[in-house]
């Protein structure tokens, strides 16, 4: 990689409070440069964006990349994660499913139209992947891939429950994620949005045909 800084040897990062403040401070300033300058910033930069020598992000982080896989998903940890989980406790314990998941899918996606990080990161890694493939691999295992056990297990527990009847779950999760948060990705890849009138639309219809094309069928007469 031409961008690449040179790497410490590999060790135990710091740990304390202390360590943990510096932390969060090199990813925050890594995560600006990164989505103002893209992957080519130097390490240089952000360390003295951070207030911290180079040597302490490399105490941190070991790399380059893996600094930029700790923003990765330091930015999809916050929204998402915690979204995610209390959504699925949810549809599994609910009696109308439909209702549940309309409004855990409207909360999943305003957590990503409002978390600005997590669209222009996409970007990054998107505009990086002709010299640096292996950011596609850093976004797919940090980003949605990390929650698809997840949903995969909430689907199975409603499958078993009798609530729907799902074929291949694999695919139902790719449909799932299609349908509700990939219109976001896609529209905000040409720098625009869809409008919150079209999101709701967008959103309660993808739960409609998700849960129509699942739904347990009538028994023939």
């Amino acid at each position: 990689m031409t961008s690449m800084d040179a790497e410490s040897p590999a060790k135990r990062p710091p740990t304390g409070a202390r360590a943990e403040a510096k932390r969060q401070a090199i990813v925050k300033a890594a995560r600006e440069l990164f989505l103002r300058e893209g992957f080519d910033v130097s390490v240089d930069a952000i360390a003295a964006a951070a207030g911290a020598s180079k040597v302490t992000v490399y105490n941190h982080f070991g790399s380059k990349e893996a600094l930029f896989i700790g923003v990765v998903k330091d930015s999809l940890d916050a929204p998402l994660g915690a979204t995610l989980v209390t959504a699925i406790d949810r549809l599994t314990d609910s009696d109308d499913l439909r209702e549940v998941l309309v409004a855990a899918a409207r909360s999943w996606v305003h957590e990503l139209r409002t978390n600005p990080d997590v669209l222009a990161l996409r970007n990054v890694v998107a505009r990086e992947l002709h010299r640096f493939p292996e950011l596609g691999t850093v976004w797919h295992e940090a980003g949605p891939e990390r929650h698809h056990p997840a949903v995969t297990g909430a689907l199975q527990r409603l499958v078993d429950d009798g609530r729907l009847v799902v074929p291949d779950i694999e695919v139902a999760v790719v449909q799932l994620y299609s349908l509700l948060l990939f219109p976001h990705l896609v529209f905000s890849a040409y720098g625009t949005a869809i409008d919150n009138d079209l999101t709701d639309r967008v959103t309660t219809g993808g739960v409609d045909m998700f849960l129509g094309h699942y739904a347990p069928r009538p028994a023939a007469s």
